[in-house]
């Protein structure tokens, strides 16, 4: 019966409810019960114990275990919850007609567009967004006024945020420069909050636009706004490939950066 048992925040996750760094933080929060009583970080639970969030019953039957993976074109002034407690607008306007629960990979924020992954694989979110595996994202940003050749050197060698902590090489270049704006085409191996208009704020440029057009292998293509299609099996393995994953094939996994 033991072997049965498994830790509270793996079931969330494999039952596709939540992420499982997103389901400690909920139990952290007081928000989750066991059979009616408080959780705690790392409890057991098994199949006949009675799971709820906020008071609803979470389902973790196996019908509520088949993974979907998606991916949306996020527009500008939407943020990456699947609900917002200041009442402002999130992408479940764009995700209702899925037909199950998915919740984000990562995060875009309000005023960014662009590629966001969705999924209810509680495994697979952690393992695209687990700091060590450093899936690059390739971003389009166009900046104010102009950039000088310091600052394109600065952001491609890393920069020293406002908390102190220095950011890792990127790739950038710039794709276009007109009078007053110029498009700069920036690649990321890690992921801090805001960490590109942070980047820029801090060598003195102004963002006037930020959308993400790929996650390592994937891109965003021609994906209307506000609209989102399922991966396909190649694509999900070569997500995973990307993180250094092998795929069910066994086959290895490319050499990291």
């Amino acid at each position: 019966m033991e072997k049965r048992l498994s830790r509270l925040q793996k079931v969330l996750s494999e039952c596709g409810f939540t992420s499982r760094r997103k389901a400690e933080q909920m139990i952290e929060e007081g928000r989750v019960t066991v059979n009616g009583r408080p959780a705690g970080i790392g409890q057991k639970v098994g199949p006949k114990d009675l799971i709820a969030v906020d008071g609803v019953k979470v389902d973790t039957s196996a019908a509520a275990k088949k993974h979907v993976y998606l991916m949306l074109n996020k527009p500008r002034g939407y943020v990456t919850t699947m609900s917002d407690e200041l009442g402002r607008r999130d992408i479940t306007a764009f995700t209702q007609n899925v037909g199950t629960r998915v919740y984000p990979v990562g995060r875009l924020d309000r005023n960014s567009e662009g590629l966001l992954l969705l999924t209810n694989d509680g495994e697979f979110a952690n393992i695209m967004m687990h700091p060590r595996h450093h899936v690059p994202k390739r971003y389009r940003v166009t900046v104010r006024p102009d950039i000088s050749d310091e600052q394109l050197v600065a952001l491609g060698e890393g920069v020293e945020l406002d908390d102190g902590t220095k950011t890792l090489p990127a790739d950038v270049r710039i794709i276009d420069k007109q009078d007053g704006r110029v498009v700069v085409d920036i690649t990321l191996y890690e992921g801090k909050n805001r960490q590109i208009r942070r980047m820029c704020e801090m060598v003195g440029l102004e963002v006037a636009r930020l959308k993400r057009v790929a996650i390592g292998p994937i891109k965003l293509g021609m994906l209307k706004v506000g609209t989102w299609r399922y991966l396909s099996k190649e694509e999900i393995d070569a997500l995973k490939a990307e993180a250094g994953q092998p795929s069910r094939k066994g086959r290895a996994s490319r050499a990291r950066r």
